[in-house]
């Protein structure tokens, strides 16, 4: 069927509204990836480099651990408020938790109550992150024309590589105009000012956002306690949505937050080479996403879920691998983008399928928390685990290793819901 101009129009415009909220959080968490060594000599005591190191993966893992929490109770405050007040109530929490780590004065300044400053607003991002992907990616499925749920809902996630893409290039321009040096001492809080800047403007444009008509067709609203009720009663279908997003978050952490540190720590790379292949990493993203979104539309979810997890399962150990034994610049962009276009493929498809399987009245709530489980429990805290894993067995290509554990838990629940028993979302009783 034709769609009016002005109608096309207008879901353009409110497919950018919802995404600007989705483009700071994003933001936030990839700069503190990017310049975590800078905030680990920053913010955190004692000679050790790679304790420090691995302290600040823990507090930007940390971030993570919250975001059960605000699935559940910002989930359930969208499911009976709406959208709309959800997703702007969302990004001011974001807009807080920025603050509070752009403007923390360094340990050296003000003692121990530096880093739990930085851990403080890395919780409240992490809370107001635990719904935020869902809250957008659930109003852009709800939105959407027939048969076009797959390239609509995509666009979350490519918004999301807009933020790779910029915090990549705002490094770049950093350090080729500071040097290492003062990057180090204090241009890493550069990145962090732009993106409080960024926040008037786009708590304003999310403002103009429209409630969905899926939600105002809702003839009642659940309560929190309705909403908790209903996601116990259905505790295997969110487990096995978390075993779906395992991949993606596990991909994507590695490839974009981890690998600036991966890149010069571990490669020896400049910091302009790893941002450069973070940039481009983004870019690659950007075009996937919404090509496999669309895709999935006109073939289907599953095929394209099963095939990406088995490449992913055969690649991720053997492409690092290849890479630590003879590093280079141009290898290492290779490898990237060989992830990249596993990690695009998989969750084009991955994103809009679990809004399609949790029921609309406590849809929000069921997607932001199998996601946010799969992020906070693990996939988070991937550049951590990364870092870890090399310190303790000397191996460079191990990460490899946990790419291939979470492709492996993402195909198997994939399987799970295309030959075993369909799930069916349960009424818990009253």
């Amino acid at each position: 069927m034709h769609v009016p101009s002005r109608t096309r129009l207008q879901q353009a415009k409110s497919i950018a509204i919802v995404s600007s909220g989705n483009f700071l959080e994003m933001y936030d968490f990839m700069v503190f990836g990017y310049y975590a060594q800078a905030i680990s000599k920053a913010f955190f005591p004692g000679d050790n480099d790679v304790t420090k190191l691995l302290l600040t993966f823990l507090t930007f893992g940390a971030g993570f651990l919250m975001r059960p929490i605000g699935a559940v109770v910002l989930g359930a405050y969208i499911d009976r408020h709406g959208r709309r007040k959800g997703l702007i109530l969302t990004l001011g929490l974001m807009a807080i938790g920025t603050l509070a780590i752009a403007a923390t004065p360094t340990y050296a300044t003000i003692g121990i109550a530096a880093p739990f400053i930085v851990l403080a607003g890395r919780l409240i991002q992490g809370l107001s992150a635990g719904v935020e992907l869902g809250g957008v990616s659930v109003y852009l499925s709800e939105i959407a024309p027939p048969g076009k749920k797959g390239f609509y809902v995509a666009w979350q996630s490519a918004s999301q590589q807009l933020a790779v893409v910029f915090a990549a290039l705002i490094g770049l321009a950093a350090n080729a105009y500071l040097g290492k040096e003062a990057m180090g001492a204090w241009g890493w809080r550069i990145p962090f000012i732009i993106g409080c800047v960024m926040i008037p403007f786009l708590l304003l444009i999310r403002r103009l956002l429209e409630e969905s008509p899926a939600f105002l067709a809702q003839p009642e609203r659940p309560h929190l306690h309705e909403v908790v009720r209903q996601l116990g009663a259905n505790w295997l279908l969110v487990l096995r949505g978390v075993g779906m997003v395992m991949m993606t978050t596990v991909f994507f952490y590695l490839i974009t937050a981890y690998t600036p540190t991966f890149g010069q720590k571990e490669l020896k790379l400049t910091a302009v080479e790893a941002f450069l292949a973070t940039l481009c990493v983004g870019v690659s993203n950007f075009i996937i996403l919404p090509l496999t979104g669309a895709l999935s539309d006109k073939i289907g979810r599953k095929p394209i879920l099963i095939t990406a997890a088995v490449v992913g399962l055969a690649c991720g150990y053997p492409a690092l691998h290849w890479l630590v034994s003879d590093p280079s610049f141009g290898a290492f962009l290779a490898v990237l983008l060989l992830f990249s276009a596993i990690y695009a493929t998989y969750n084009g498809a991955m994103v809009v399928f679990l809004t399609e399987v949790m029921p609309v009245r406590v849809r929000t709530a069921a997607f932001s928390l199998s996601y946010s489980v799969a992020a906070g429990l693990l996939g988070g805290f991937t550049p951590l685990i990364a870092t870890y894993l090399i310190e303790k067995t000397q191996d460079k290509a191990v990460p490899g290793l946990w790419l291939m554990a979470a492709a492996t838990v993402s195909l198997l629940s994939a399987l799970s819901f295309t030959f075993g028993k369909k799930t069916r979302f349960k009424e818990a009783a009253a």
